[in-house]
């Protein structure tokens, strides 16, 4: 597995999971160097593992804890609280918690709700749920507006354990008593050693590995955006962006809501835009990557719709029915 810039023909190694490491090093180093220095990560032990190890003295130092009085603290002490939307500066130190606490270092795409969980007022876990980049449909069609992704959550590396799947489920949980979602989806990437065992002590539903893109992209210019798939090149946004930089005046009509309208684009400038957007693939790099595991979590507002719900998901889909989750002791990377 690794990385392809087309522009250079030079592939480089990378299937570590850092992709904080990798960010530095393509502004400091060439390929070449890279090739030397960055190693294909073979370990078991999940990468969150190896950030709460690396994170624990100055968290405990931060929080004026010892590594003893840390490890009396109950989950039961913790309380989680839904952020509210108006609350900027809590919703900035998600996002700085991200970065600090979750393997891929940044937050999601088009988050939506933050919860938080905190001890003596110090943020010890975060999850956030978002738009999902591609709706499952897999209650049907007439339920994608009631899907949410579970896109990020991450704790602290002195946190109690337990805290992960407290915090998840008090969101999940929210969710459904105060918004119309009762659908949620979440994948475990490989990359990270990641199985999906939160999900598996929240009693998810697996739905198996044959799940994301086939391939990631960096935009070497850009190293702040990290990896990302290739909706990007596509997205309203970025082919506004193309629009500026070709000089092309943006219609309104040409777009609504994220979505493109090419039927009212003119010819001659739709093949500017799909051109421009050839061309900016063409600058990144571009890495394959392995299929994820996804997981499902459905839930009403009470026992008879979440039974309802359930049936529809069996009938719709009796090949998922009772699929078997991995289990790290046993599961090959």
């Amino acid at each position: 597995m690794g990385c392809h810039n087309k522009s250079s023909e030079i592939t480089v190694a990378c299937k570590g999971p850092n992709s904080k490491v990798w960010q530095k090093s393509l502004l400091e180093e060439n390929p070449d160097q890279l090739i030397d220095r960055l190693k294909n990560y073979k370990g078991k032990e999940c990468w969150q593992k190896q950030i709460r190890r690396k994170n624990l003295k100055e968290d405990l130092l931060r929080a004026g804890l010892t590594k003893e009085q840390a490890e009396k603290i109950k989950v039961s002490e913790i309380k989680c609280r839904f952020v509210d939307p108006d609350d900027f500066e809590t919703k900035r130190k998600v996002v700085e918690f991200i970065n600090e606490h979750e393997w891929l270092g940044k937050n999601a795409n088009r988050p939506t709700h933050n919860f938080v969980a905190e001890y003596n007022g110090i943020i010890v876990g975060v999850q956030v749920l978002a738009t999902p980049n591609a709706f499952s449909h897999i209650l049907g069609k007439e339920f994608m507006n009631n899907e949410k992704l579970i896109a990020r959550g991450a704790c602290i590396s002195w946190s109690p354990k337990g805290l992960g799947s407290r915090l998840l489920m008090f969101a999940i949980n929210w969710m459904v008593k105060n918004t119309e979602f009762k659908i949620f989806t979440a994948y475990s990437d490989e990359e990270a050693r990641e199985i999906g065992t939160i999900y598996q002590a929240c009693n998810f539903i697996y739905l198996g590995k044959n799940f994301g893109g086939r391939y990631q992209y960096y935009d070497p210019n850009n190293p702040q955006r990290g990896w990302f798939s290739d909706r990007v090149f596509r997205k309203v946004g970025q082919y506004k962006k193309y629009a500026i930089s070709l000089g092309i005046d943006w219609h309104k009509d040409w777009n609504t809501q994220g979505k493109m309208h090419w039927e009212n684009v003119p010819d001659e400038i739709e093949r500017k835009l799909r051109l421009e957007s050839k061309e900016y693939e063409r600058r990144c790099l571009k890495r394959e990557t392995p299929k994820k595991h996804k997981y499902l979590y459905i839930k009403g507002k009470d026992k008879r719709e979440t039974k309802q719900l359930m049936k529809i998901f069996e009938k719709n889909n009796p090949k998922l029915v009772g699929l078997k989750a991995p289990r790290r002791e046993s599961y090959e990377f």
